[in-house]
């Protein structure tokens, strides 16, 4: 992998011919050096194990050790690498699509293979099944030379595993037999040396890519999970990787400052990406000014960053004032609110954990009475952070009230219909990773779908059906509910838990109180709650004055509505707005949303028939100037 002319080159160096001098000559003494906990599981099962599936993180570079030193090596090469001090002349490498290669790749050794197999070694052309079965026939029962063979790209030999053709089975069968009847082997170069199996081994994405009865209850056939990097691996790597880079990024510190941080902002990468991301800082030419830039455009795609955006910093600074235009009577949220964006925008949500590199720019959740403002608080939210209020994605939880609508979120399991569709939400973010995802009435879905919640507030990723990983670490999340408006008495009953009459105290600590016991006990998700933390944004009861100012606002909109789509300009007599504003907000009890149902009813629909009737000779200046409840329901005149 070409990483640039300045990057130390860690995929070779000793080559893969010398590999076998960093470690001792067996496999339980590599001098205290680190080496992946799968190559040492590896080595472990030649003894014991004559095939072996390797699945998982198969298509990385792995750190091993070199001298006083590391390198990065691929799945054949590692394994070589792992295989030439234990005594074994040979590594075949077999795969579907470029027939047979060889490690070491020395005229020698590809005599000893044409002999052994009959078959030519890079024709670059598939084998059949047949001539693949007389390959690992070959090399599993040879008596004579230590060798081993590496079948590539397993999850590739047959169409579908669960529905083998009759050669297909029997391939696999033979295998199975094979495993069986494989013997272990001496090194005849050391008679000393501990017997090793020739082994098989099978490389694939999946175990489940193999037959399950072959591998399934079989002492003979090991199945060996590859992982992906953990902390320290990545920390090693990202020291050896950032060599330097730091002359390439001057918004960077020194090499030995950013280690650590990459490391940490690849949590659930691999070696391999973080070499990508590497290669993309030192070939943006100063689209990535810092190592975290680098990874997030890695990540999302996007070199483009809305939270760094200087006009975004201008907006926040009169963002309550702004947002109150729009949401009347909700101060104290508002604050709480812009407060938590606040916080985002500097990257410090989550500060206080471990590692916050990975999760959402930003968690709330927004709990009170219904028709307040919590979706028009969103909304606003979502116009002051990306300057566009249709930018936000809204998923209506009561559709998931059903155990299996999950699969609607992430994607259908594999053999049901829409498998490859993938998922609404992990669809909608991958297309807008800087958005904010709305989840309205969160305490409608099933509860097991709250574990996804989890999942994304606590490592900021989803892997939908199709395998592919969707990250939200440049998204914020917001949660609505009407939790806490009402409770159960010591008779079952519902009962209401808070008033327009508590005091704004009151309100969050009973609000407050439901939502956490709802949460940490009813659906036993304490987990959930904690990474909520003091996130819970409550809600104030709709007042008089704040219903007054609603209407204002639904009523100038209306106006201007009718101005914008049909070119006239409507004004309201004094009389007729003190009509509307009577009858709308005579009950508050369902907030804004009441408001505007009412106006709806009462000016909307008589105003679109009243200017229906005239056809299409519309007066530019019309005045309604009077709203009258008759039998046949809501007018208005126009003069």
């Amino acid at each position: 992998m070409n990483l640039g002319s300045d990057l130390p080159d860690l995929t070779k160096g000793a080559g893969v011919d010398g590999l076998a001098g960093a470690v001792d000559a067996t496999a339980d003494a590599y001098g205290g050096r680190h080496v992946p906990a799968w190559l040492r599981e590896t080595s472990t099962c030649f003894l014991t194990n004559p095939q072996l599936v390797l699945y998982g993180n198969i298509r990385d570079n792995y750190l091993v050790p070199r001298k006083d030193s590391w390198q990065l090596l691929d799945i054949r090469e590692a394994l070589w690498w792992l295989m030439e001090p234990l005594g074994y002349r040979f590594l075949l490498v077999v795969d579907p699509v470029d027939g047979l290669h060889v490690l070491p790749d020395d005229e020698e050794v590809r005599k000893s293979v044409a002999a052994l197999t009959s078959v030519a070694l890079g024709n670059d052309r598939p084998l059949s099944l047949d001539s693949l079965l007389g390959v690992l026939r070959a090399v599993a029962g040879n008596r004579d030379t230590k060798a081993g063979v590496m079948v590539d790209y397993a999850s590739r030999l047959v169409r579908d595993v669960r529905q083998l053709s009759p050669e297909e089975h029997y391939f696999f069968a033979a295998c199975e037999k094979l495993s069986h009847t494989s013997k272990q082997l001496r090194d005849r170069r050391d008679r000393l040396a501990t017997p090793r199996y020739n082994p098989v081994l099978w490389v694939a994405n999946n175990d489940r890519d193999i037959p399950a009865w072959f591998t399934a209850d079989s002492m003979a056939v090991r199945r060996i999970a590859i992982p992906l990097p953990d902390l320290g691996d990545r920390k090693v790597a990202a020291e050896l990787l950032s060599q330097g880079i730091s002359s390439h990024m001057p918004g960077e510190a020194a090499d030995d400052d950013i280690a650590y941080r990459f490391a940490e902002q690849t949590e659930s990468l691999t070696v391999r990406s973080m070499m990508e991301i590497i290669r993309l800082a030192r070939t943006r030419e100063g689209a990535v000014d810092s190592i975290d830039a680098a990874a997030r455009c890695y990540r999302v795609g996007i070199s483009d960053n809305p939270w760094s955006k200087p006009f975004l910093r201008e907006r926040l600074t009169t963002a309550a004032e702004r947002i109150r235009e729009r949401v009347r009577g909700q101060d104290e949220a508002i604050e709480q609110s812009v407060d938590i964006i606040i916080r985002s925008v500097m990257g410090l949500s989550g500060a206080q954990a471990a590692s916050n590199a990975s999760r959402p720019r930003g968690v709330l959740f927004f709990a009170g009475p219904t028709g307040v403002g919590k979706t028009e608080l969103a909304k606003s939210l979502t116009e002051l952070i990306f300057g566009d209020e249709r930018a936000y994605i809204r998923f209506d939880m009561t559709e998931f009230s059903a155990e299996h609508s999950a699969a609607r979120l992430i994607g259908a399991p594999p053999g049901y219909i829409g498998h490859d569709a993938g998922g609404e939400l992990t669809n909608s973010v991958r297309e807008r990773p800087f958005s904010l995802i709305l989840f309205d009435e969160i305490e409608k879905a099933h509860p097991r779908i709250l574990d996804k919640f989890l999942q994304i507030l606590d490592d900021g990723r989803l892997t939908d059906s199709t395998g592919s990983t969707v990250y939200f670490s440049e998204a914020v999340l917001v949660f609505t509910s009407n939790l806490g408006m009402s409770v159960l008495d010591e008779r079952g009953m519902q009962v209401h838990n808070v008033s327009p009459a508590n005091t704004r105290d009151e309100l969050v600590s009973l609000i407050s109180s439901a939502v956490r016991k709802h949460i940490a006990e009813e659906l036993d998700r304490p987990e959930l709650l904690n990474r909520l933390g003091d996130n819970i944004v409550v809600f104030n009861f709709i007042g008089r004055a704040a219903a007054q100012e609603i209407f204002d606002l639904l009523l100038k909109r209306i106006l201007e509505l009718v101005e914008k789509e049909r070119k006239v300009k409507l004004t309201i007599a004094p009389e007729a707005r003190e009509t509307l504003l009577r009858v709308a907000t005579a009950d508050i009890t369902f907030g804004g949303r009441g408001i505007g149902s009412i106006l709806e009813t009462a000016l909307i629909n008589p105003l679109a028939r009243a200017l229906f009737a005239q056809g299409h000779q519309l007066a530019s200046k019309q005045r309604i100037t009077d709203v009258t409840h008759a039998a046949t329901g809501w007018q208005v005149t126009l003069r």
